[in-house]
């Protein structure tokens, strides 16, 4: 028996496939999961269906995303229950209802920018919608070392960030989240840092130094973030 976690937060990993997913189904490679405000559970996934829908007890509820994405990456969930979806393959950010339904799209797909020239997108990682305001945060880490903000139209607000490994700069920013106390965190990868920026101010912090291929998660109920070691 392997545990995680510690206090009430303790978990025993069973070795087997959470979920109860329909005869003869499976997932591909989980990229990147989040959950509504209903408890239910997104898994973006590399499989034949890459976005499987399960309730908080792992009954499979809905499926969707075939044929629609090139390489899933990242995911969030909006306010509004909206899902928010990263393609670093096709290099876009794509906005669906819950059931699936498209609604908006940043980016061009299959027209990347040229890499570290700062401008949207260049193979993105990940994103995070602001609690508060619903603007959205785009982490373009793979080609371009860039944190970019929008509005939540889709329209570019502002940029930040460069390659580097000082104060400011970013190597590959792999995973971005955001609290309700106006903070963005970024997970930036090859750096083995976690750095965290006040909104208004964008100023970069280092905040700690964790093994590589991270995962940040904020919580609205706990005043702390979990890292997540794949």
């Amino acid at each position: 028996m392997v545990l995680i976690g510690e206090g009430n937060f303790t978990y025993e990993l069973s070795g087997t496939d959470w979920g109860n997913l329909p005869d003869g189904w499976h997932y591909g490679e989980a990229t990147a999961v989040a959950s509504d405000s209903k408890d239910n559970v997104y898994v973006f996934n590399r499989g034949p269906h890459p976005m499987i829908v399960l309730d908080k007890d792992g009954n499979f509820l809905r499926a969707w995303g075939e044929g629609v994405f090139s390489n899933p990456h990242g995911i969030a969930i909006g306010p509004d229950d909206s899902v928010y979806c990263v393609d670093n393959g096709d290099h876009s950010v794509s906005k669906f209802t819950p059931d699936g339904k498209f609604l908006l799209r940043i980016g061009t797909q299959n027209k990347p920018s040229k890499p570290l020239s700062g401008i949207p997108f260049s193979q993105p990682t990940h994103i995070a919608i602001d609690p508060l305001t619903g603007d959205i945060f785009v982490s373009d880490g793979y080609d371009n070392a860039r944190i970019h903000k929008y509005a939540e139209d889709g329209t570019h607000i502002l940029s930040w960030g460069q390659s580097g490994t000082d104060e400011g700069e970013f190597s590959l920013p792999h995973n971005i989240d955001t609290d309700s106390k106006g903070m963005v965190y970024v997970a930036d990868r090859e750096t083995r840092e976690y750095k965290y920026s006040i909104l208004m101010e964008i100023s970069n912090i280092r905040w700690a130094r964790i093994s590589p291929d991270q995962e940040l998660c904020a919580s609205t109920k706990i005043p702390a973030y979990t890292c997540i070691h794949r």
